[in-house]
């Protein structure tokens, strides 16, 4: 009996010494955790921040650039060669628009372009289509000779058929003796 009870005494003391041996040394491991992520958190924080920056400041120069591309494309469209009534010959005027446009195909090599010759509506409409596709070629070899590929031009007459003005009146006609260009 005696034995039972030193045996209870001391399963009494060492039962509550292992109990707070065991929960302090899980209190030690479980708080050196907790610590430790506050300022990785905040760390990687800031990296996402950051990154999160660079992509915007990313898009926007994509976007800046695809509107300045734009830009470009839409000027070069928009200028058109002039000719004089009943010529296919090329302006000096016409030829600086022509080495700007070279400059723009030389910088974007995969753009292709078709140059459309038209003509004012006097004439024939045979003799006018002639003079459209003299036109277009007119332009087409001269973009050659400034170095841009044969495979990346090419070119239609519409003569008469597209009209930018109507009207019986040399400011009209000489609006429609043109080449215009459009990006494939």
């Amino acid at each position: 009996m005696r034995r039972s009870v030193w045996l209870s005494i001391a399963l009494v003391m060492i039962l509550p010494i292992t109990l707070l041996t065991f929960s302090c040394a899980k209190e030690v491991v479980e708080s050196r955790p907790e610590q430790t992520p506050q300022p990785v958190l905040q760390a990687e924080g800031n990296a996402a921040e950051e990154s999160l920056q660079a992509g915007r400041g990313q898009a926007e120069g994509l976007r800046a650039e695809a509107a300045a591309r734009e830009a470009a494309e839409n000027a070069f469209v928009d200028e058109t060669i002039q000719f004089d009534f009943d010529s296919s010959a090329l302006s000096l005027q016409a030829r600086q628009i022509l080495n700007t446009k070279a400059d723009f195909l030389r910088t974007n090599p995969g753009v292709t372009v078709t140059v459309e010759g038209h003509c004012d509506d006097r004439g024939t409409d045979a003799y006018n289509m002639a003079l459209g596709e003299r036109r277009a070629e007119s332009v087409k070899k001269y973009l050659l000779y400034q170095g841009i590929g044969a495979d990346r031009l090419d070119t239609i007459s519409y003569g008469e058929e597209r009209p930018l003005t109507m009207g019986e009146n040399e400011t009209c006609w000489s609006k429609n003796r043109r080449a215009q260009f459009v990006l494939n």
